[in-house]
């Protein structure tokens, strides 16, 4: 489905950006492993696609770095020839009430976040216009749709990657080039296991389908709209979240 593509993927050590990282590779792309501060963790990822069969390599960059992103980028073209597949997975949190929240941790979250996006999106527009194709696929989440109490940073990084991501739909839609968005719910990944159980159990009674979500069921969302199949849709935020966000 995806062979010969290149895919670049941030944050893609651990989480759903590994799981979509092993999944784009598993339908034949070449995958950058990008990843910030777990050099181990993204060869682990890069190890694991290559015994399946699959092309990857690591490329380490904090995309709240716009230099760092255009070095990264320009590294990978030099390799590859070129980027078919830009994943924007990247992300941190900082959760706190905003009675509570430090200026340093709303700035931290929305530069990953958002303006993480926004600098990886910048380094390949040239690219993607030049090639006249392109597929964009960025993470955003349920908080950004509906907000959550304790998340001001997050869901406002959130919500403003939907922004992004339809003014990007509409820029680069003469081109061929699609972008759109996947909003997860609660994901059973290292982020969410940190929850409490009280914590779980109230997300539950939020979930209609009450379980929490894989990363292979957005990882598989992922590959199908950077796929052939999904060339009709853009500027599109689709969220799977077990139905809580309907």
């Amino acid at each position: 489905m995806l062979t010969g593509k290149v895919a670049l993927v941030t944050g893609a050590s651990r989480g759903i950006g590994k799981e979509v990282a092993k999944t784009l590779a598993g339908y034949g792309a070449t995958v950058i492993v990008n990843y910030n501060g777990s050099a181990q963790k993204a060869a682990e990822v890069v190890k694991e696609i290559e015994e399946k069969g699959g092309s990857a390599v690591a490329m380490q960059c904090s995309v709240a770095d716009y230099q760092a992103c255009e070095q990264m980028v320009q590294d990978a073209l030099a390799k590859f020839g070129h980027i078919d597949i830009l994943v924007n997975n990247a992300g941190i949190t900082k959760d706190n009430l905003v009675m509570k929240m430090t200026e340093e941790d709303f700035d931290a979250v929305i530069n990953t976040n958002l303006k993480g996006t926004f600098n990886t999106i910048k380094c390949l527009y040239r690219t993607f216009l030049k090639q006249k194709a392109g597929r964009i696929i960025n993470l955003s989440s349920v908080s950004g749709i509906l907000g959550n109490a304790g998340q001001a940073n997050y869901a406002a990084s959130k919500a403003g990657v939907i922004g992004l991501t339809k003014s990007m739909a509409r820029e680069l839609a003469s081109r061929s080039i699609t972008v759109n968005a996947v909003a997860p719910g609660f994901i059973d990944t290292e982020m969410t296991q940190v929850m409490s159980d009280a914590a779980k159990e109230g997300a539950m009674t939020q979930i209609p389908l009450k379980r929490m979500g894989k990363p292979e069921e957005i990882a598989e969302m992922v590959a199908f709209l950077a796929s052939e199949k999904a060339s009709y849709i853009t500027g599109q935020i689709i969220a799977v979240d077990g139905g809580m966000s309907m």
